[in-house]
C-alpha cells in the first residue's frame, strides 16, 4: 500500500495509508452485492403485491417519479451512505476504508456529490475501466472523482507499527479526567497523536493551540490540565482508559 502524506493548513504533515486497488475493488463489489440484494427484494415485493401493475395505471411522469423514489437507495447509494457515515459505504466499512479530504479534514456533502457525479461518468464510459486505470497510476490512488473533489480513500486497518498507534501507558489505578473523549474515534485520536507529536518535536506551539481548540470544539471538553501539552497527553490516556475498559 502506498503512503499518503497530507499537509494540513497548519503545515503539519500527517501520514495515512492509501486504500489499495484490491481493497477498493473488493469494497465496490460488496456495495454492488448490497445494491443487487435491495433491488431484488424491492422488485419481488412489487411483483408479489402487484403494485407495479397499479403504478402502470398512472401517467408516465408519475410512474417514473414513483420508481425513482423506490429505487433511490440504488441510484444515490454512495452519496447517501458516505454523507451519513462520514465517507463510508457498507463496502468501505467492511473493508475498513474511508473518504477524506487531501487537506486532512472531513469531506463534506459537496465532495461526496462530486464523487457520485463522476462515478456515473466513469461507469458509463468504459464500465469503470478508466476509474481503475486512474487509481492504479495515481500517486494517491485516486479516481477521477477523487481528483476533482480533492479527496482520497484511506485504509483504517491496523497495519502500522506501535509508534504510530494510539496506545498509551495507563496504570490500573488511573483516574480519567475527560469522559467526553469517547466522542472521538480511533482514527481521530491517531490523527491527534501524530499531529501532537510532530508539533512538540518542531516546537510548533501555534499548532498545539489550534489542536487543543479543535478538540474542545468537537467534544465539548473543558481544559482542566493546564498547558496544551498536558491537555493532549491526558486526553489520549483517557481515551485509552475508556476504550480498554469498554
Amino acid at each position: 500500500m502506498s503512503q499518503l502524506t497530507i499537509t494540513t493548513t497548519q503545515n503539519v504533515g500527517i501520514n495515512f495509508t492509501a486504500a489499495s486497488v484490491g481493497d477498493r475493488m473488493l469494497g465496490q463489489v460488496l456495495d454492488i452485492l448490497v445494491i443487487i440484494a435491495y433491488s431484488t427484494v424491492v422488485t419481488y415485493i412489487l411483483n408479489a403485491t402487484e403494485l407495479n401493475i397499479y403504478f402502470a395505471s398512472f401517467d408516465n411522469w408519475s410512474t417514473v417519479a414513483i420508481y425513482i423514489i423506490i429505487y433511490s437507495p440504488v441510484i444515490f447509494y454512495s452519496i447517501i451512505q458516505e454523507s451519513i457515515w462520514e465517507g463510508r459505504t457498507i463496502g468501505k466499512k467492511i473493508m475498513k476504508m474511508k473518504v477524506i479530504k487531501i487537506d486532512g479534514y472531513q469531506a463534506g456533502f459537496g465532495d461526496y456529490l462530486v464523487r457520485w457525479l463522476f462515478r456515473l461518468v466513469e461507469v458509463l464510459i468504459g464500465f469503470g475501466v478508466i476509474s481503475l486505470i486512474t487509481v492504479i497510476f495515481s500517486d494517491k490512488n485516486q479516481r477521477l472523482g477523487d481528483m476533482t473533489a480533492g479527496t482520497a480513500v484511506i485504509s483504517l486497518k491496523n497495519n502500522v507499527n506501535i509508534n504510530h498507534t494510539i496506545l498509551q501507558e495507563v496504570n490500573e489505578d488511573y483516574v480519567p479526567t475527560y469522559p467526553l473523549v469517547i466522542k472521538l474515534s480511533d482514527n481521530d485520536v491517531r490523527i491527534i497523536k501524530e499531529t501532537f507529536e510532530t508539533a512538540v518535536k518542531n516546537r510548533d506551539y501555534s499548532t498545539l493551540i489550534k489542536l487543543r481548540e479543535k478538540v474542545i470544539s468537537v467534544t465539548g471538553i473543558k481544559n482542566q490540565s493546564g498547558n496544551d501539552q498536558d491537555f493532549i497527553r491526558t486526553l489520549m490516556k483517557d481515551y485509552n482508559f475508556y476504550t480498554q475498559n469498554m
